[in-house]
């Protein structure tokens, strides 16, 4: 057998095989929960006193845990001590906004400038309707090779761990904190593991949604407590409606200097521009429709 494949073959072979199973062990072996660098990472959880926070709440943090990760029991103390933070951090608000970026998922609010605007538009429109809220960054991609593979594999999935991820950690607080309302938003590429969360929590009337400039390769299943733009007011979203050729177009035109001022802004890579993939609070077209959906949903709050 060996001789027919040659030894140029049986090289081959030797390098594949242990390169497949590396790649099978890093898709596969699920990051959720398990660096520190995955889950909520804005604003810092500091470590919290466990004699602060009621046993219920601690026993339900550790049965989910254990659930989750399955097994490790670093692993399982560290996600226990994301949640019973994360508890902590939130449980005298009314509000809080679960902020889900674009690109690989591991960007901070403030490498989201359209929406860091945007989240403050948020937060200053809930305080006008009585509302004291928060902004929390989930970041959901691990840094390097690793981090980039997993997350491509589960964008290419629809997110199957990471949306369960964020979804348990939603369900833990909304059970905990009852009176607590929650709006998990998403930028692009964010709004695929939003809407994916949103479905497995399609029944949890305090759960909502934001989100813009869905990718044209995801179709979402909108939920009625969900805002869905693809369209910053000025014009469609050429990322989010699949335009490729005007898409092109503009990258040509950045290319050779001929962006003209009129034309709308936007893009999904800094070398590849996408007209109208930029949201920010500036754009009446997204304020107005944002205002709209918080007065709809929530309203004044009761004294």
């Amino acid at each position: 057998m060996l001789k027919k494949i040659g030894g140029l073959g049986v090289l081959v072979i030797l390098v594949a095989v242990p390169l497949l199973a590396i790649v099978w062990q890093t898709i596969f072996n699920s990051e959720v929960g398990m660096a520190q660098d995955i889950g909520i990472q804005e604003p810092p959880l500091t470590e919290c006193d466990y004699s602060s926070v009621p046993q219920t709440v601690i026993d339900d943090a550790v049965e989910l845990a254990g659930e989750l990760i399955g097994k490790g029991q670093e692993n399982i103390q560290n996600f226990t001590d994301q949640l019973v933070a994360m508890y902590t951090e939130v449980k005298d608000l009314d509000v809080i906004i679960i902020f889900n970026s674009g690109g690989m998922g591991w960007n901070l609010t403030n490498e989201s400038p359209g929406w860091s605007s945007i989240l403050d538009g948020i937060t200053s429109q809930l305080e006008s309707q009585g509302y004291n809220s928060m902004v929390l960054n989930y970041r959901r991609t691990s840094s390097g090779m690793t981090g980039c593979l997993k997350e491509f594999y589960e964008a290419a999935t629809r997110y199957p761990n990471k949306a369960k991820d964020l979804a348990w950690r939603v369900e833990f607080l909304t059970d905990q904190l009852p009176n607590l309302r929650i709006i998990v938003a998403g930028e692009s590429t964010g709004t695929v593991i939003s809407d994916k969360t949103m479905d497995i929590l399609k029944d949890k009337v305090q759960v909502y949604s934001i989100q813009t400039g869905t990718p044209f390769w995801h179709k979402p299943t909108v939920q009625d407590r969900t805002l869905l733009m693809n369209s910053n007011g000025k014009g469609v979203d050429t990322f989010s409606y699949g335009n490729i050729p005007a898409m092109v177009w503009a990258t040509v035109k950045g290319w050779f200097g001929l962006t003209s001022p009129n034309d709308n802004p936007g893009n999904i890579l800094s070398w590849l521009k996408a007209p109208g993939h930029d949201y920010s609070w500036q754009y009446p077209g997204v304020c107005a429709e944002v205002v709209d959906f918080l007065d709809r949903n929530f309203g004044k709050k009761e004294l």
